[in-house]
């Protein structure tokens, strides 16, 4: 790894675990000084012990508590990450929230989740993006990797808040990525399948989605495996082994595209 590459910044929401903790771990595995983002107060001991397991990899790393469904928190963040960091380079926006909607036709439902959705999925995002990008144009590189979903690609059954979060993401994104690309920033999508992270898991355990979808709860998890042409959930790590690849200069030629990574999910 070059110098130029160990002394780059990282930006990762949602660091706590899933797919958010598997990227930490494989960008401290490459040496990048890691600012990490959680609504939890403290990273997790899951976390702790994989980097206790790179005891021979020098890297620097923060932990910052936000919760991204709070503008006032988000921007909080900002000034604390450049008091401490300076600038960030690559911004990975993988927090998010899913929730099981209430039928469209409930007249009566509470706005209050997708309220939430929206936020966490798309509001945060977007200020994190325009927050940080104006030092990566400045600098003349800069990566932005959004975790999206195959939700954001072929919408989800009682999964609204969460689709419409995902599928603006992408646009977003988009947007985002003819504005920047003539300054060596790319910005792409991450569209996960199923990956074997808590909030899936909670997802196929919840007796609203169970019941809603038609699926006996004891069940969901193997019906989950069977509906992906590979037979399996993703790993965390699988991801994260993509979004180190986009960060990486032999990346600069990809950028606004919404890359599936589902086992042939998207397929069926």
């Amino acid at each position: 790894m070059s110098l130029s590459t160990q002394s780059r910044t990282i930006l990762i929401t949602g660091a706590s675990r899933g797919i958010g903790k598997a990227c930490a771990v494989e960008f401290a595995q490459k040496g990048f000084k890691l600012a990490l983002v959680s609504r939890a107060k403290e990273p997790s001991n899951e976390l702790l012990q994989d980097f206790k397991s790179l005891d021979n990899i020098d890297f620097e790393w923060k932990w910052y508590r936000c919760d991204l469904n709070y503008k006032d928190q988000i921007r909080e963040l900002c000034t604390q990450i450049e008091g401490d960091f300076k600038s960030i380079d690559i911004l990975v926006n993988n927090a998010g929230i899913y929730k099981t909607d209430e039928p469209i036709y409930k007249k009566d439902a509470d706005d209050t989740e997708y309220d939430q959705s929206m936020n966490t999925n798309l509001l945060a995002p977007y200020l994190l993006c325009r927050h940080f990008a104006q030092g990566m144009k400045e600098r003349g590189f800069g990566r932005i990797i959004n975790i999206s979903s195959i939700s954001g690609i072929k919408a989800e059954k009682f999964g609204k808040a969460y689709s419409a979060s995902k599928f603006a993401l992408i646009g977003l994104t988009q947007a985002i990525a003819l504005e920047l690309a003539e300054y060596g920033v790319t910005a792409n999508c991450i569209c996960p399948g199923w990956v074997a992270t808590d909030m899936a898991l909670k997802q196929l355990k919840d007796p609203k989605w169970c019941m809603e979808n038609q699926i006996p709860p004891d069940e969901s998890i193997a019906i989950a495996e069977l509906s992906v042409p590979q037979k399996r959930l993703l790993d965390p790590f699988e991801i994260a082994n993509l979004a180190s690849f986009l960060s990486t200069d032999a990346s600069k030629g990809i950028t606004g595209q919404a890359i599936t990574i589902c086992g042939g999910l998207s397929l069926c």
